[in-house]
């Protein structure tokens, strides 16, 4: 590909790929606001509204890892368009949504569309760019362009939902897939399929995605079931038999869909596991905090799209032009580190938000270190996750580093969100007012995120400073460089 691009071609080339993960990224971000909104229309409760989260989630990141391994095989810029297609067609399906069960199935389908643009985009990026000072400012640039979206998707949200109801956050999507679909045509040079005579690990996909499935419903159910239960036992054991057969699967298949061997990698593994302790904490913030802002602060929603504002300014500047910069100065753990713990204390400052709480003293000071944390962070991660594997590999390491951060975001939404619900529940057996219970329960959830993001950072000084070329799967790591 990089034969067929050069110059400004490659810079316009990344332009048009961060713009479909844009339409992905400004999804989640219009729902997060609109929750409330879609929550009293549909009459959903606390704990079953996060799965109009989660639908989408455990789809996206169980059909990430095959996403890529199709990229690999059959074009990234082929399946790219058709994940844009799909995605765009699911969030019409959404817009139209006036059920409960409705909105769930097209949110689960949205999510197929957005496994596939996430997996080969940031695999059509790694393959354009592959000197390391290039390759970093090339993800500077896809991670502003990512926390631009979230700018976009809080702002929109609120000025969608309080101008004319919820179903626009999802029908805004059907022109920016029209207008990827078409620039992708016309500006994205099409690459070269892998291997024709391997085949796809069908089955791995389904027995992960349905063992995750099972957990977190087990998860967000338990509630209501009871922890002790023989729905839930029964589900979790089910869901832990389901991820062993995976496991077995992918030992015994010749094309597994994740190769275990990938995992000797260190900085991948340890890249994988930092990021699901992150996505654990930053999801379950982002779905907690706006319901903190609405159901506690009693803001509107486009007050919350506000707040949000400075946040996502600060990622998107810093992921811009600073963090590739620490990057290329320092490498990649000294940078991740500080950017998750900074992370941690701003979600330890939303974990003592008070129930009278105002922007300037309780909102302002943790959104702005989230904002920076998660600017300086992302970069790093991606690259210690990528950077170990040959091009050749780019979809399979690039499915599996969103997966993980995926199935973080899912599993810490649904387990956070359940602590949340379960001490608001205890609050209220203990007389205190509505305001009072819930914020109670956020500040416990809270608590447990700011927890997830300092021992991801702590996890950072595990990895090894990336060599200058990329190595392939199985290959030993080189000496620590120190």
């Amino acid at each position: 590909m990089t034969a067929h691009l050069q110059g400004k071609s490659r810079w316009l080339a990344l332009i048009i790929l961060c713009l479909g993960d844009l339409m992905i990224v400004l999804d989640s971000t219009v729902v997060n606001v609109a929750l409330p909104s879609i929550r009293s229309d549909l009459g959903f409760t606390e704990t079953s509204l996060v799965w109009v989260v989660n639908a989408y989630l455990l789809t996206y990141g169980g059909f990430l890892l095959l996403g890529g391994r199709l990229g690999d095989l059959y074009g990234h810029r082929r399946l790219f368009l058709y994940g844009i297609v799909f995605f765009t067609l699911a969030s019409l399906a959404c817009g139209l949504a006036t059920t409960q069960t409705l909105l769930i199935a097209a949110r689960a389908i949205q999510g197929l569309g957005g496994a596939v643009v996430s997996a080969v985009a940031l695999s059509l990026i790694m393959l354009l760019f592959t000197e390391d000072a290039e390759r970093a400012k090339a993800m500077g640039v896809f991670g502003f362009v990512m926390a631009g979206g979230g700018t976009v998707g809080v702002l929109m949200g609120g000025l969608l939902t309080d101008a004319l109801d919820w179903h626009w956050v999802f029908l805004v999507n059907i022109p920016v897939g029209a207008l990827v679909f078409g620039l992708c045509l016309a500006l994205v040079p099409d690459d070269h399929a892998g291997a024709k005579n391997e085949t796809l690990d069908v089955a791995g996909a389904i027995t992960v995605t349905l063992s995750l499935l099972l957990a977190v419903y087990a998860i967000v159910d338990g509630n209501e079931a009871g922890w002790g239960s023989l729905q839930t036992i029964g589900l979790l054991v089910l869901a832990a038999a389901l991820m062993a057969l995976f496991l077995v699967i992918e030992l015994k298949v010749s094309h597994p869909l994740m190769p275990l061997g990938l995992f000797k990698l260190r900085n991948l593994s340890v890249a994988n596991i930092a990021g699901v302790l992150w996505a654990a904490a930053m999801f379950a913030w982002f779905f907690l905090s706006a319901l903190y802002m609405q159901l506690v602060l009693n803001y509107t929603p486009m007050e919350v799209g506000l707040a949000f504002l400075p946040a996502n300014l600060i990622m998107g500047a810093f992921s811009l032009g600073l963090s590739a910069k620490l990057v290329t100065r320092f490498g990649i753990r000294a940078p991740l580190a500080i950017g998750l713990l900074l992370a941690a204390a701003g979600l330890a400052l939303f974990a003592r938000a008070p129930v009278e709480g105002g922007f300037w003293i309780d909102v302002m000071p943790g959104m702005t270190l989230l904002g920076l944390g998660a600017g300086i962070a992302f970069n790093p991660i991606l690259l210690a996750a990528m950077n170990d594997v040959g091009p050749h590999e780019s979809g399979l390491a690039s499915g599996v580093v969103n997966t993980s951060f995926m199935m973080g975001g899912a599993l810490g939404l649904a387990i956070l969100a359940s602590l949340s619900a379960a001490e608001t529940a205890d609050a209220l057996a203990g007389g205190a007012a509505m305001p009072a219970a819930l914020n109670e329960g956020y500040q416990l959830a809270f608590l447990v995120g700011a927890v997830c993001a300092a021992v991801a950072g702590a996890l950072a000084f595990l990895l090894r400073q990336p060599p200058s070329q990329p190595q392939a799967v199985g290959t030993p790591a080189p000496a620590e460089v120190e």
